[in-house]
């Protein structure tokens, strides 16, 4: 499993943004799509994407064999509610690790929950998502979203074999050819238009910034 570039590497916070004014649309009444509401709050915020996020979704549906279906959890995520997250993630490092200064802390919070300035959902253009079959029942993908467990949430991870890698590869592919780029740490996270897009695919700016 090759390096994992972090969503808060000093590399991905230089990238430059020049704010598109892309809309964010409600994924709902995208009928190519499926939505999971187990993320949905009282905004429906976990529902909208910017338009170019919606589009390459859709268009990566199209690449998947007939009966798989992308299923969405989670796209746009407000600020304050990234911040929670972040804030959440730190304290429990804090009571696991008493003696770690705020440095450390901040860091290995950010390798699954991004400081809010850089954090890829509230730009509105990231998603997690991940693959269901006919029946609508979530394919085995080698970990849950979110897993509390994160050994085998890196989308390399040398562990995950046999059904659950080919359901990984199967995501990977369809993504990748619609013009997603996945954050290498969780297999479910994907974005385009990011700071975290600019930085893998070499553009000269994001295309999106934080979006209320």
């Amino acid at each position: 499993m090759s390096e994992i570039i972090l969503l808060s590497d000093p590399a991905v916070a230089a990238v430059p943004v020049a704010e598109c004014g892309e809309p964010l649309v409600d994924l709902r009444t995208v009928r190519a799509l499926r939505m999971d509401d187990r993320f949905a709050g009282a905004d429906g915020a976990y529902a909208r994407v910017r338009l170019g996020v919606a589009d390459r979704l859709v268009n990566a549906q199209t690449l998947l064999p007939a009966g798989i279906r992308l299923l969405v959890l989670e796209g746009h995520r407000p600020a304050a509610a990234q911040e929670r997250l972040f804030a959440a993630a730190v304290a429990r490092l804090r009571a696991e690790r008493p003696d770690a200064d705020d440095a450390w802390l901040r860091g290995a919070a950010a390798v699954h929950h991004a400081p809010p300035a850089l954090a890829p959902h509230v730009t509105g253009g990231a998603v997690d998502l991940t693959l269901v079959g006919r029946d609508g029942a979530p394919l085995w993908m080698g970990s849950l979203v979110h897993d509390p467990d994160p050994a085998h949430c890196p989308t390399g991870c040398d562990g995950v074999v046999g059904d659950a890698r080919g359901h990984r590869d199967l995501l990977t592919g369809a993504m990748r050819r619609a013009g997603l780029v996945n954050y290498a740490a969780q297999w479910w996270h994907w974005s385009y238009g990011d700071r975290y897009w600019a930085h893998l695919t070499g553009a000269p700016a994001a295309r999106y910034g934080e979006v209320s």
